[in-house]
């Protein structure tokens, strides 16, 4: 009688691929979650942020029973532009927007000039007190705008340019400038000194090495620091109220403070003025910020 031998089993490799498929879909679900709760959390915050501006706006266009009812209404239905008429034909408005423009131009310019040729010093040339030199800065950017009215108003008074727009543009400086100094001084300080020294031993005059090396380099920082004096020197109100007693030599964000009196406040023609007096600084912001990415990208092929 012959016997049959058993057949032993085949072995079994054991097989991770499934798990591993598991864990791998884990982890994108997780991802996917996660990006979904950042963007849900990045436009909450766009809600809360943008809505006084949306309804500011639409304000602006809403008659005055919409305003004044309790019963909120989120569109303007029916716009109008009665409040933008009013605004505009009140008194001193063309003229204290030449005034901002005028008070505006001037602080961007001599801040970018001055805080230019400081920054420079600061990061490439070294000088006794240059530490407490920068620590002083600091210190300025801490002071609080209003522990500072009474003595520069004294100043101002002691040399007679008070309700004028060079006293105005003088004190626009003291807080606008130390700002653009140090922010200027850590563009520079990131520029590498030996790109300047390899284009002066191409041949380069230090002055050509400044023009063909740095400046490209630190535009983006020009640009950022010019956005920030604009848009602090035309939103300014404190020093303005403060220093500028006439009508005519005021600046328009303290004649937006006219439509508030003893009567109450007309917030329609208030929203549209606001609205008026936005749109510089978001024209200004809107062509500027281009030159930020041709800055970069021009100073990044140069270097």
């Amino acid at each position: 009688m012959s016997s049959v031998a058993p057949i032993a089993p085949v072995p079994v490799a054991p097989t991770t691929a499934r798990p591993a498929a598991v864990a791998r879909r884990r982890l994108r679900r997780g991802h996917v979650a996660r990006r979904i709760g950042i963007n849900l959390l990045g436009l909450a915050v766009f809600t809360v942020m943008i809505f006084p501006v949306y309804w500011m706006v639409a304000t602006a266009f809403k008659p005055g029973r919409n305003i004044q009812d309790y019963k909120p209404h989120w569109f303007p239905a029916p716009a109008t532009l009665s409040n933008f008429t009013n605004a505009v034909h009140r008194p001193y408005f063309w003229t204290d927007v030449k005034n901002s423009l005028i008070i505006v131009s001037f602080v961007v310019v001599l801040s970018l000039t001055v805080a230019f040729l400081a920054a420079l010093a600061l990061s490439r040339f070294r000088f006794y007190g240059r530490t407490a030199f920068i620590f002083l800065i600091l210190g300025t950017l801490m002071v609080p705008l209003a522990a500072l009215i009474i003595p520069l108003y004294i100043t101002l008074s002691r040399v007679h340019l008070i309700n004028t727009l060079t006293g105005v543009i003088a004190m626009y400086m003291t807080f606008v400038l130390p700002f653009s100094v140090w922010t200027l001084q850590g563009f520079m300080r990131g520029v590498p000194r030996e790109l300047e020294e390899a284009a002066m031993v191409d041949g380069s005059t230090r002055f050509g090495a400044f023009v063909r090396i740095l400046l490209p380099l630190v535009a983006p920082g020009l640009v950022a620091t010019s956005i920030f004096a604009f848009i602090q020197a035309w939103n300014e109100f404190i020093i303005a109220y403060v220093f500028l007693h006439d009508g005519s030599k005021q600046t328009i964000t303290v004649w937006l403070a006219s439509f508030t009196n003893l009567h109450g406040t007309d917030w329609g023609p208030l929203m549209a003025g606001a609205t008026l007096t936005a749109l510089p600084v978001v024209v200004f912001f809107v062509l500027i910020q281009r030159r930020i990415a041709f800055g970069l990208t021009a100073g990044a092929v140069r270097g």
